[in-house]
């Protein structure tokens, strides 16, 4: 939608400063009223006229001193392409579209890219300035590529060493400081040989992921031992079948009820970086081994809820797809059956009796497919081996 009357400007700034900048950011700083940034943009800039202010930190306490000026010419600077990792996208979800235009420059990805001839098609790109390593995870494979923008100088060192500290230290990290400007500066070495220590802001790292660490797979029913647990837990096979019966798609959110090491919300979230998931566990043990196994793999997106359902259920975002691991009763899915909205997939597992018991019944009032599941496996048999049978598993799935 083309802009109208835009009040805010939002300009893309480069290392190199006003010579990347369009003939429009420039002629939007010659007519602001107002130019606010971070003090490293403002610094790029040439004396200014007009009223300088500089962003504050946090970066969320700018905002309502920024909408505050609405009406009266304002430019914001930003570095390289605001809407890729950027301030751009955050600022304009508080404006509707005739109030803003963004003049971007090529960022740090797109810099990065041309220097090493990377595909960026085919690189992951991760903002990391505010967000742990672990996001790492899920993408460290031999011969993946990421470019990842970091704090500064101890936090390249911190990614270097936890890539190096999950098997993949033979990967080769490049550093790219103050790309497009003149202070531009590119090193490279093994991860695990990584002794920069004088590396400048602004920084983004390149790693071509080697090594033999191990790989987290991207198919549901990952191996139980990247999980820490109790023994409570849905195993393989079981989580791969429950996975399957949710159907995660794209921007959906996930109620995981009784999520005990937070497998199945964890793999949800795995299905695609859009999905978002709640875990809801009464028990504090557990509550607390999801949240540590979640941001062991990179997903700290998930969230945990602790509390007994249906009560903790109350003023919760309603979800695409419910799983129920534990604490199944009739007050749970009589909750469910009354809050949920059509279309909503639901999921339940039971090994007891009397849980397989209550399935049977809804099934017959609701409809969807009851499935048992019986899984053995080979076991020491004398001198032998036999096949040592688990606990039946009855599913039960439902779209409502």
């Amino acid at each position: 939608m083309a802009n109208r009357n835009p009040w805010l400007t939002i300009i893309g700034i480069g290392e190199d400063g006003p010579a990347g900048l369009s003939t429009a950011s420039r002629d939007a700083l010659d007519h602001a009223d107002h130019i606010v940034g971070a003090p490293r943009h403002i610094a790029l800039l040439p004396p200014l006229a007009c009223s300088v202010e500089r962003w504050p930190v946090p970066f969320d306490a700018g905002i309502e001193a920024l909408l505050a000026r609405r009406g009266t010419p304002v430019v914001m600077l930003a570095s390289g392409d605001p809407f890729w990792f950027g301030a751009g996208g955050t600022i304009a979800r508080h404006l509707s579209p005739d109030e803003w235009v963004g003049h971007p420059v090529p960022g740090s990805f797109s810099l990065a890219a041309a220097r090493l001839g990377w595909r960026l098609e085919d690189t992951e790109c991760l903002g990391l300035h505010a967000a742990p390593l672990t996001r790492l995870r899920p993408i460290l494979a031999p011969g993946a590529r990421a470019i990842i923008l970091v704090r500064d100088g101890d936090a390249a060192r911190d990614a270097a060493r936890y890539v190096t500290d999950q098997g993949f230290g033979e990967s080769r990290i490049s550093v790219l400081e103050a790309l497009g400007g003149p202070r531009e500066r590119i090193r490279s070495c093994a991860a695990s040989a990584f002794t920069f220590d004088d590396i400048t802001h602004p920084v983004a790292l390149a790693i071509h992921v080697a090594g033999e660490g191990a790989v987290l797979p991207h198919a549901s029913g990952i191996d139980d031992q990247w999980f820490a647990h109790d023994g409570q837990m849905t195993r393989r096979p079981a989580r791969a079948l429950t996975l399957s019966a949710l159907a995660p798609r794209p921007g959906e959110t996930l109620w995981d009820i009784g999520a005990g090491s937070g497998s199945v919300a964890i793999e949800w979230l795995l299905a695609h970086r859009s999905t978002r998931a709640i875990a809801f566990e009464r028990d504090p043990d557990r509550a607390a081994c999801a949240k540590a196994n979640a941001a062991a793999l990179g997903m700290d997106r998930l969230s945990v809820v602790e509390g007994k359902a249906p009560a903790i259920l109350t003023d919760q975002p309603l979800p695409q797809a419910v799983f129920i691991g534990g604490g199944l009763s009739n007050a749970l899915l009589d909750h469910l059956f009354d809050r949920l909205t059509p279309g909503t997939r639901l999921v339940a597992n039971a090994v007891t009796l009397e849980s397989e018991a209550l399935l049977g019944t809804v099934h017959q009032r609701h409809g969807g497919e009851l499935m048992r599941i019986d899984l053995s496996r080979a076991a020491p048999l004398g001198s032998r081996r036999g096949w040592r049978s688990a606990y039946p598993l009855v599913q039960w799935s439902v779209t409502l």
